[in-house]
């Protein structure tokens, strides 16, 4: 198993979803919902002839899940864009990637998956990070941390039900079923504030699409090509990025306490990573 090979790969994903948050981020004066309708005609642009191509069944077998699952992803999706509009983006996506923990949470629950003292020990380190963020780190609108909360719920409850439809689905199918049904609802309720876009908005609309489906094929290349406890902390790098670009881009300012409050989540969520892959 090549490392490096895994490595680039994993990089290469986490810039393509972090240009992914910050497109949307510049594009804050379209409505979520027109956005998460430009960003599923990107990916459908490559997922409907890739399984017309391999001759995959397109409706899938577990259709209730696989439109449950759809379901779960646009919400999450359109929380996520939505509080862009009130949280400095690194701060957004960090506050994202709470969803290992409601995951946890939810497998609990609906699976009888255990949860060690440990894990419990870190996830609450992570969300104390989260208060900290909150209670110190400036100026935090209370609906985008609401927003973006929901969105990781949202997304944990995904990790469980794809988790429940386990290798009966082929992937593309499962995307394909997401980005349908954003397609559908970004569609509609953009309709009453449609606004048009120029030429140089459709094509960074249209990007967002392009940008999800390379993270998301490069992600997958990465687990494929080497070890998931060398790999998976390598996605929380997603996080630095955004930080520089939102820094850089947007002139966003962190102080100390929000980027202290960071820290303490990628921490919590990244050293249980390490624990569930060594004791797997």
């Amino acid at each position: 198993m090549n490392s490096s090979k895994a490595i680039f790969y994993m990089i290469f994903s986490v810039i393509a979803f972090a240009l992914m948050n910050a497109v949307v981020k510049y594009l804050n004066n379209f409505s979520a919902y027109q956005i998460v309708f430009f960003r599923s005609i990107g990916t459908l642009f490559f997922t409907v002839p890739l399984i017309v191509k391999n001759k995959i069944p397109i409706l899938g077998n577990d259709r209730k899940r696989l439109l449950l699952r759809g379901f779960l992803g646009v919400v999450s999706l359109t929380c996520f864009f939505q509080s862009l509009n009130y949280l400095a983006l690194g701060t957004a996506v960090s506050l994202r990637y709470t969803s290992p923990i409601f995951a946890a949470i939810f497998a609990l629950i609906f699976l009888k998956e255990k949860i060690k003292p440990i894990q419990w020990f870190l996830f609450l380190i992570a969300f104390i990070g989260v208060l900290i963020i909150k209670g110190f780190g400036g100026d935090v609108n209370t609906l985008g941390l609401l927003l973006v909360i929901l969105s990781a719920i949202f997304l944990g409850l995904i990790f469980v039900l794809i988790r429940k439809i386990g290798d009966s689905e082929h992937p593309l199918v499962i995307i394909n079923y997401f980005m349908v049904m954003a397609f559908i609802f970004g569609g509609i309720m953009s309709i009453s504030n449609w606004k048009t876009p120029n030429l140089l908005e459709l094509l960074l609309l249209l990007s967002l699409g392009i940008f999800g489906y390379v993270g998301q094929l490069y992600l997958t290349k990465a687990f494929q090509s080497h070890e998931t406890n060398v790999i998976a902390p390598l996605k929380y790098l997603e996080v630095v990025f955004t930080i520089l670009i939102g820094a850089f881009w947007f002139s966003e300012i962190y102080n100390l306490w929000t980027l202290f409050g960071i820290l303490l989540i990628m921490f919590g969520l990244i050293y249980n990573v390490y624990l569930k892959r060594k004791n797997s």
